[in-house]
């Protein structure tokens, strides 16, 4: 098998076992998914808002969900590791699905998107950006947007420091897709420099100088009189 295709097959497999595990885990709160090969085989880690619903008692729902796993993608030895998701709100996926829920119980699209960047830039994200497509109003598409504070849309910033978040809104008129962007609140961006050793001083108000009195003009000379002859 050459090269490419197995690095198409690879990367098939992961977009299919993400699917599967979002399904899985909408009730627990799908908060993202990070895939690792180890030496011991391939390691699992999701994030969710309520893991003990996706473990389950005595960790017996986890378990199922291993085998279910190894039976259906053949992963070699995958091992699950769930962690907890302690800001939900600066999590873009959380906050896509989170949208998309209040979406389908009938709010209208304005209010859930200013709601929703309300509440992300509330918890501390420096920027967030809410995009919503589809058949919002009326039977023609369209999209909206929803935004605050910085954004970044491309360069090293993106990768470091933007996280992004999709999910879709299934309503009567048709399908919505949600997407989430947003800023960490530790993101430094390129132009934000520092110089070490050099302490910025606050300004000095100035000195109020005493207004400057304009100096007199000298008396223009009277003039004299004609002397009579």
């Amino acid at each position: 098998m050459s090269a490419e295709r197995k690095l198409i097959q690879e990367s098939t497999r992961r977009v299919l076992l993400k699917d599967f595990l979002v399904s899985e885990s909408s009730r627990a709160g799908f908060g993202g998914l990070e895939i690792t090969r180890t030496p011991m085989g391939t390691r699992v880690t999701l994030v969710c808002e309520r893991p003990g619903i996706l473990i389950g008692h005595r960790g017996e729902l986890i378990k199922r969900l291993t085998e279910e796993i190894q039976a259906r993608f053949a992963l070699d030895n995958p091992q699950i590791e769930v962690q907890e998701e302690r800001q939900p709100n600066l999590n873009a996926q959380l906050m896509s699905e989170k949208l998309a829920s209040t979406l389908e119980r009938g709010w209208h699209f304005r209010r859930a998107g200013h709601s929703t960047v309300r509440r992300i830039m509330e918890s501390g994200a420096r920027g967030c950006q809410v995009i919503l497509s589809g058949k919002l109003t009326g039977e023609r598409h369209r999209t909206e947007r929803f935004k605050a504070g910085t954004i970044k849309y491309c360069g090293e910033a993106v990768h470091l420091w933007m996280d992004k978040g999709f999910y879709q809104a299934r309503l009567k008129p048709g399908v919505i897709g949600v997407n989430v962007w947003i800023m960490r609140s530790n993101a430094k961006l390129p132009d934000e420099i520092t110089v070490k050793g050099v302490e910025a001083k606050p300004k000095e108000a100035a000195a109020e100088l005493p207004p400057v009195e304009a100096a007199a003009e000298p008396a223009a000379p009277e003039a004299s009189a004609p002397e009579a002859s």
